[in-house]
């Protein structure tokens, strides 16, 4: 059974033909070697350790968990923090090497509603927000609505995903021409 994780529906959402490559053909992309995701990584680690009996109180933290891995019939991710809040709801809470400007990009709002839908299937209970933590900006907290069309948008990524990788199904490129710019496959793909 296929097991997608954020990374792969946000790479789907920016380009399907990113799917096609990397999953499909099997022509890595060498993540490994951006400092943002390598320092992201040990922040995550660092966070963990740090921050196991605080609860955000201010925006209503009855109860949290740390480094959270769950799954579901698609999908599986390890959230940073789950959140039990006040009001009977939960939320994803995602820490972000990153200075907030103002801005909340697609593919965090995207990875949170992953999240969400992982939280919703694995406890039961609604997910209406979520928040992101910018740690370079002097660990701004900043919420992010999130409501049942946003997870519909993830798992139609999900599906569409699962039918690349499965029939091995040459997809229409993003009709986003600048996105080409920088891709890593951008060499090799099909315009």
């Amino acid at each position: 059974m296929l097991s997608l994780t954020p990374s792969q529906i946000i790479e789907y959402l920016y380009c399907p033909r990113f799917t096609y490559y990397e999953y499909v053909l099997q022509i890595p992309q060498h993540e490994e070697k951006y400092y943002k995701v390598m320092r992201g990584r040990e922040l995550h680690m660092e966070k963990a350790r740090h921050n196991v009996e605080y609860l955000r109180r201010r925006i209503g933290v009855t109860e949290k968990r740390l480094n959270q891995y769950l799954t579901n019939d698609l999908l599986r991710g390890e959230v940073d923090e789950v959140l039990w809040l006040k009001d009977g709801t939960m939320a994803p809470l995602d820490y972000k090497f990153a200075r907030y400007e103002e801005k909340i990009y697609e593919t965090y709002k995207t990875q949170l509603y992953c999240y969400a839908w992982l939280i919703r299937e694995n406890f039961g209970l609604e997910v209406e927000r979520g928040y992101l933590v910018y740690t370079r900006s002097r660990n701004q907290l900043v919420e992010v609505p999130i409501d049942p069309s946003h997870i519909s948008v993830v798992k139609k990524a999900a599906n569409e995903i699962s039918r690349i990788i499965s029939q091995n199904f040459f997809p229409k490129a993003t009709k986003y021409k600048r996105r080409c710019v920088n891709c890593t496959y951008r060499n090799i793909c099909i315009q």
